[in-house]
């Protein structure tokens, strides 16, 4: 299957399964089920679902066995993105061309559909009745997802970046900003699939490590990118937001040429992780050329 189809079947199966987790709309709560209805489903690429199904080839997972690991997955980022949107974090107007959460639905109930999403995150991975994983597989699982969307982990990212760096900016500490705020969820999703199988080899588990960490970074960097040189209509938000809230960048620490040019090597070694996979590790690398050549 080529990449494009692959993505586009991940995204109807991620879809589906979301739609299935989330509470059916009703009365009683006018504001709040609607708000979650519009913070999950309103778009997105998917990349950390693409991404844990993609991982999930390599270590030869059913992808039957991995919707419910996505959709936690997808509604920790999704929650993400509605506290990252608030007038006390980014205060951002757009998101995916739509209003963001809080601009349709007020801060309040914002606050509370992020709530929501990460609790129902972790309801899925605890109360699965599939019995595709043992107990001690999804506890893992769980242990995983909490400990890289947590204080060790997204965030902190958040945190360390709301602190910022205006005091001796540098690379090194510009990378640990996004290891955690970025980095975390997208290696998480990588770390999600290797759980599923117990007798993982240690050089497969080393070369997905790799791949993570260069993919979390490659991702980030991209990000900041578009932000400078990004077309707004494609993106669906606003651009220049970084530079508005004097946040350090790639672009700004490096210059754009060099923020290019490390983009494309962390791409390169995260495809030479990909490939050291095996075939099996095709759609892996492929995502890791889309990473870098996106522009949305």
């Amino acid at each position: 299957m080529k990449f494009e189809s692959f993505w586009a079947h991940i995204q109807n199966r991620v879809a589906t399964e979301l739609r299935q987790q989330l509470p059916a709309l009703e009365s009683e709560t006018e504001t709040l089920y609607p708000a979650l209805h519009y913070a999950v489903l309103n778009g997105g690429k998917r990349i950390r679902p693409l991404l844990l199904y993609a991982t999930g080839l390599v270590v030869q997972t059913p992808l039957a066995h991995l919707d419910k690991l996505a959709a936690a997955i997808e509604l920790i980022h999704s929650y993400s993105l509605v506290h990252d949107d608030l007038p006390a974090m980014d205060n951002d107007d757009v998101r995916r061309g739509q209003p963001t959460c809080h601009r349709a639905f007020g801060e309040a109930t914002a606050i509370l559909v992020g709530d929501a999403l990460q609790t129902l995150a972790f309801e899925i991975l605890a109360n699965d009745q599939t019995n595709y994983f043992t107990a001690t597989q999804r506890l893992r699982m769980i242990y995983c997802l909490a400990k890289a969307s947590g204080g060790q982990g997204m965030v902190k990212g958040q945190a360390l970046d709301m602190a910022g760096m205006k005091n001796a900016p540098s690379l090194e500490k510009l990378e640990r900003v996004h290891l955690y705020k970025t980095g975390a969820l997208l290696q998480a999703s990588v770390n999600l699939a290797g759980l599923t199988q117990p007798t993982l080899e240690p050089k497969q588990a080393e070369h997905l490590a790799e791949y993570g960490r260069a993919i979390g970074l490659a991702y980030q960097v991209q990000d900041d990118i578009l932000d400078v040189i990004g077309n707004k209509a494609l993106l669906g938000k606003r651009i220049g937001s970084d530079q508005d809230n004097q946040k350090i960048t790639y672009p700004s620490l490096l210059g754009l040429a060099k923020a290019k040019q490390l983009a494309t090597q962390l791409s390169q070694q995260a495809q030479a992780s990909a490939n050291a996979l095996g075939p099996q590790g095709q759609m892996l690398a492929e995502l890791a050329k889309y990473i870098v050549q996106r522009v949305v």
